[in-house]
């Protein structure tokens, strides 16, 4: 980024209300959202609780036409752009098409249209040869990850770069650091920038059992999620998007337009060591921290809030502790640190924007939003995680960080003023 970029709509379809006066209030409130899965049968699962979203597509404004072509991760992102589009006061005609960019980020895809078609065309998986006569018309769309970024760009009227990110669980905040990179580049005017993923389906829910990555707490959904605390055992899946719209600093003043913050940093990291392992000594994740924060032009002891991945599992928030004790040393402690995730779930590819928005909002409020279900401290997390109740706190920087599987490591830094050049 050669200068600071601004946020000035911000929307989100997430677990517990839809749009981003519902969401923040859930998160100020310490709700959670976590529930039996109702979207399938989970009875042959381990996990069987997820952060489903009460989303009917029809109230958010979608034709039946829409609904039928779109994936339900689609449906997300384009509700979210277009509330995004909305809360900033836009007027799109105005812009100059080619000079607005779309940057989606999205781990899995159109996965629920996936997995429904998979199971007409193979008769339940009775046959090995699907049959292509019951394919419905858009099920290459479904194939293509990009067809997510694609109808966000139809819903626009953008001409200008349109790209798909998928880097699994960093995704959300790796597409939002590459929409601002754009704006600060000069490739765009305005860019819508976020992430979806609607991944509650029967593989999914498999694939995560597999490898004993989600919690069993199933006869305790609403508190399953339990980032940092002793007592954890995993992530509760979840579902969701958020856009925001980005727009240069001059831009945004010159038109008067609100500013949530500004992101003035943005750097990832890879630890090319295991697909879903993690490194006790968090060494890229801090990597990702400084490098994020020099661009930024921000030290250490200037981060006010630490948005954490979160995920609750043993080893990522272990992970997590040190990354933030290597990076910013002793401040460390005494930064308050908390996770979304204990309240929304983790959806994935879509979380780190969802992150974004919620950091976006408590940069707006002075507030904090807790780790909710933090009851037991983990003698090895041993930060000021925000237990159970948000905290009113004078910010003026902000870090939110992200952990993916295949090693990804990411790290975006937020102000609440432009940071001087």
């Amino acid at each position: 980024m050669t200068g600071p970029v601004a946020i000035t709509g911000v929307d989100v379809v997430a677990p517990g209300g839809i749009g981003k006066d519902a969401f923040w209030d859930l998160l100020s409130s310490g709700r959670t959202a976590t529930r039996p899965i109702t979207a399938f049968d989970p009875s042959r699962f381990r996990s069987r609780m997820a952060a489903e979203c009460d989303f009917d597509a029809e109230a958010c404004g979608l034709t039946p036409q829409e609904i039928r072509r779109m994936d339900r991760a689609a449906q997300f992102a384009v509700v979210s752009a277009r509330g995004a589009v909305a809360d900033a006061g836009l007027d799109l005609p105005a812009i100059p098409p080619e000079r607005i960019g779309v940057s989606v980020g999205s781990a899995v895809g159109c996965t629920v249209g996936l997995e429904e078609e998979y199971v007409v065309l193979s008769d339940g998986g009775r046959k090995w040869l699907v049959d292509s006569e019951y394919a419905v018309p858009h099920l290459y769309g479904y194939m293509v990850p990009s067809t997510l970024a694609v109808e966000t760009a139809w819903q626009v009227g953008a001409e200008g770069p349109v790209s798909l990110t998928s880097t699994g669980c960093t995704s959300g905040l790796d597409a939002v650091g590459h929409g601002a990179q754009l704006v600060a580049e000069g490739s765009a005017d305005v860019v819508l920038a976020g992430a979806t993923d609607a991944p509650l389906s029967p593989i999914t829910s498999a694939c995560f059992d597999a490898i004993r990555a989600t919690s069993s707490r199933n006869d305790d959904p609403e508190h399953a999620s339990r980032p940092f605390d002793a007592t954890r055992d995993g992530f509760v899946l979840g579902e969701g998007a958020a856009m925001m719209v980005l727009e240069s600093a001059e831009r945004a003043h010159r038109r008067g337009a609100r500013v949530y913050g500004y992101l003035a940093g943005f750097a990832g990291r890879s630890n090319a060591f295991h697909m879903t392992g993690l490194k006790p000594d968090g060494r890229e994740m801090a990597e990702a921290i400084r490098a994020a924060l020099d661009q930024a032009r921000v030290d250490p002891g200037d981060v006010d809030y630490v948005n954490a991945h979160g995920s609750g599992t043993k080893q990522n928030d272990r992970h997590e502790t040190a990354a933030f004790k290597r990076s910013l040393g002793q401040r460390a402690w005494e930064i308050p640190v908390s996770s979304v995730k204990s309240m929304v779930g983790h959806s994935l590819g879509a979380i780190g924007s969802i992150e974004v928005a919620a950091c976006a909002l408590a940069l707006h409020h002075q507030v904090v939003p807790p780790t909710a279900n933090l009851h037991h401290a983990d003698p090895e997390c041993d930060l000021d995680y925000v237990p159970i109740t948000a905290r009113d706190h004078a910010m003026d920087v902000v870090l939110s960080v992200g952990s993916g599987f295949g090693g990804f490591q990411s790290a975006l830094v937020m102000t609440r003023t432009p940071v001087p050049r």
